[in-house]
């Protein structure tokens, strides 16, 4: 019996394998990702946030060890007032109390208590919304409770909240519930014909206005904080309130608010955070930094954690209640509870902290308002029933405390913007006044620009790893991976032309990552047809390292730094990748950034002489322009806290000279193309700085032809 697999059968096989590889053979599939298939690299979108966390770690760490230290009354003492002076500089100045312009807007008779729809300013013209729950059967002056709530978008008016409020006015305790800035009545972006906010809900429009803030070197935070230290004002002023009774709650957000003001506000008699104190450590391992004002500036650089708001209240009763299955981590509720127990013990009162847990998930219980309830009527001596009474809620309209139900077109005044705007304008004066002596001006800045954005220190050993390599038309594709900083990875794509001898290098940076620029006809192409070797980096947050969330920045922000700073440590990595290959003449390193990577490169170029050259195509004009207009359009990864305090984006482009730089295409906030004005205003202390040292020529600002292709752009910078 015959095979059913003789010669003639395999040699047809052999033959049509070889017509199935045969494309493949001659043109293979490129695939530009250069950290897949390696296990090591899997996690490289998390790296960035890692390295963050180690950083805040060590911080916290170091922080715990002065805790540790503290064995004494006296100790703790001194460790309280260190604090307050932290909380200070990270939240305050708190301006001077201006008059509250208190008005009653309605009232309303209840079943026992009366209503009444109030407004205060907390600064001049920025008005405060809120109702005050007035109990019917009271003897003399009655306990106060601020109500700050958390980021429910219709702020107290929500059923959750209001049985807790009207719970607490049965017991007769007289309540303030206000509206957080950017919820309830207090949208600062609200647009009356579609009646809703232009940004989004209470967490986007607080991190929308907050990044404004930490600009210009405030924050959300303060806000926030002040809000609630002026309500208290108006509480102590009312002639129902006893003053030496003062209590304070919130739940989440609001259960930050509580932590703030309570810390702040020696009047706060008995504080109890709800469901947000987790200590920093927790919170970083778990969920992360969240919205604005839940972030403060430089907080954790200065040593501050979540035990502090506890500490430095310390012996004052204060209640931390917390669930088991929040996302706001419960062991982190425990430890934090045990370290600040220490200091109540050694401050004379260990029974004035105290802590309540439920299982249950992000919200109130029975069982934890019925605490809540135990632990005013014991500390603000008001004693009764505690138990927890089921409430029939108000309508949502009997709460409205404004005609339209929004303070913008009911009352008008000012916006958290308008107010951080108010002080950008002044530091925007201050940097001007400065520029006037430039060449010290320009020395300074480069020295303040590096501590604020956080630009790495020290020289490291430059790690790369080898991927692999495609050769094109006249050209090859190599593939590396740099070693960043701690953990962090800078793949890249390093494209060189067959050409002899030494050639001149450039690092490209496309928002969009390598994988936009590298490909065949693209960017990088035109530029390496030029002469040119090119390095196509994905930086931290960005291509195969993920994308840079508003959680990552705040992080970078609590420790003090910028994810522009670990951005522009990397672009210097890269210039000392090309300064140490043989084929690159070091003397003729360039960038060129596209969009909002123009700020990194500015960073690094300042830093870094070592970067002969810079264009920017499409930059963003300032950080001061982002801060005086309403509305902008900023990745978060550009965002570097307290800039405005020490220098701008166009002083950074003016300590260049006399290297040869280009600028096309600037922007406005809103990346559209910036209007004549805006440029000439922005580039004026860039045309001074290059003028004074006779080099004019070397720097070039020009408009963005549409269509025009990337070596048409940059015309005879390239040469």
């Amino acid at each position: 019996m015959k095979s059913r697999f003789g010669p003639s059968w395999y040699f047809g096989m052999v033959g049509i394998a070889w017509l199935v590889c045969l494309p493949v053979s001659l043109a293979q599939t490129e695939d530009l990702s250069v950290l897949s298939r390696w296990v090591e690299w899997s996690d490289a979108a998390n790296l960035l946030q890692h390295h963050l966390n180690a950083q805040a770690f060590d911080l916290l760490e170091k922080r715990l060890g002065s805790i540790r230290a503290l064995k004494t009354a006296e100790n703790w003492k001194a460790r309280q007032a260190l604090v307050r002076a932290a909380l200070e500089r990270v939240v305050g100045p708190f301006p001077e109390r201006t008059p509250l312009h208190a008005r009653t807007l309605g009232t309303s008779a209840k079943e026992g208590y009366t209503i009444e729809k109030v407004v205060f300013d907390s600064v001049p013209n920025f008005p405060v919304t809120g109702c005050l729950f007035l109990p019917d059967q009271r003897r003399g002056k009655a306990p106060a409770i601020l109500n700050v709530i958390g980021h429910t978008d219709i702020s107290f008016r929500a059923p959750s909240y209001q049985r807790l409020i009207l719970n607490l006015v049965k017991k007769g305790f007289i309540v303030l519930a206000i509206d957080p800035i950017g919820q309830g009545e207090r949208l600062q972006y609200y647009d009356p014909a579609q009646r809703r906010s232009l940004v989004g809900g209470a967490t986007t429009e607080h991190s929308y206005f907050g990044r404004q803030c930490f600009i210009a070197g405030s924050s959300a935070a303060h806000y926030f904080t002040w809000d609630g230290i002026r309500a208290i004002d108006y509480l102590v002023a009312r002639p129902e309130v006893d003053a030496s009774r003062i209590g304070v709650t919130g739940l989440s957000g609001g259960g930050t608010q509580t932590s703030y003001i309570a810390a702040m506000d020696d009047r706060v008699v008995a504080a109890a955070p709800a469901n947000y104190i987790a200590g920093f450590r927790r919170l970083l391992e778990s969920i992360g930094p969240q919205d604005a004002e839940q972030n403060f500036n430089a907080g954790i650089l200065h040593g501050i954690d979540h035990a502090d708001f506890l500490e430095v209240r310390a012996p004052r009763p204060t209640l931390v209640v917390a669930t088991t299955r929040d996302f706001f981590s419960i062991q982190g509720a425990r430890e934090t509870f045990a370290e600040a127990r220490e200091a109540f013990r050694l401050l004379g009162s260990p029974d004035n902290l105290s802590i309540v847990e439920d299982d249950f998930g992000h919200g109130y219980t029975r069982k934890t308002r019925e605490a809540i309830y135990r632990f005013f009527q014991q500390h603000l001596n008001h004693p009764g029933d505690s138990a927890d009474e089921e409430i029939a809620a108000l309508p949502e309209a009997e709460l409205t405390v404004t005609p339209t139900g929004q303070v913008s077109d009911s009352l008008g005044g000012e916006t958290v913007f308008s107010l951080n705007r108010s002080l950008a304008e002044k530091l925007a004066a201050r940097l001007e006044a400065s520029r006037q002596n430039l060449p010290s001006h320009l020395e300074r800045i480069k020295t303040e620009a590096r501590r604020i954005s956080g630009y790495p220190s020290g020289d490291s050993l430059l790690r790369t790893v080898y991927r692999g390599r495609y050769a094109r038309n006249g050209y090859s594709l190599d593939m590396f991976v740099l070693q960043g900083e701690g953990n962090c990875l800078v793949p890249f794509i390093y494209m060189t032309p067959d050409l002899p001898g030494r050639r001149p290098g450039l690092i490209y940076l496309h928002p969009q990552g390598k994988s936009a620029a590298a490909g065949p006809g693209g960017d990088a192409e035109q530029l390496v047809k030029q002469g040119y070797a090119v390095l196509i980096p994905d930086l931290a947050g960005m291509g195969e390292n993920g994308r840079t969330s508003d959680a990552v920045t705040f992080l970078a922000g609590q420790i003090g730094r910028s994810i522009a700073g670990v951005r522009a440590g990397e672009i210097a990595r890269c210039v000392r990748f090309l300064s140490g290959r043989n084929e690159i003449d070091s003397e003729r390193i360039g960038a060129i950034a596209r969009g909002e990577l123009a700020i990194p490169l500015l960073h690094a170029a300042a830093f870094e002489q070592s970067i002969k050259k810079i264009a920017l195509l499409e930059p963003l004009t300032s950080f001061q322009s982002v801060v005086v207009n309403r509305y902008y359009t900023l990745d978060p990864a550009a965002l570097v806290c307290n800039a405005l305090t020490a220098y701008d984006l166009p002083d950074l482009a003016a300590s260049l000279v006399p290297r040869a730089l280009l600028v096309a295409g600037p922007v406005d906030p809103l990346q559209k193309p910036a209007g004549t004005e805006m440029i000439a205003k922005s580039f004026e202390v860039v045309r001074r700085s290059y003028s004074a040292q006779s080099a004019s020529e070397y720097f070039t600002l020009k408009t963005m032809i549409p269509g025009q292709s990337l070596v048409e752009i940059l015309g005879f910078w390239l040469k």
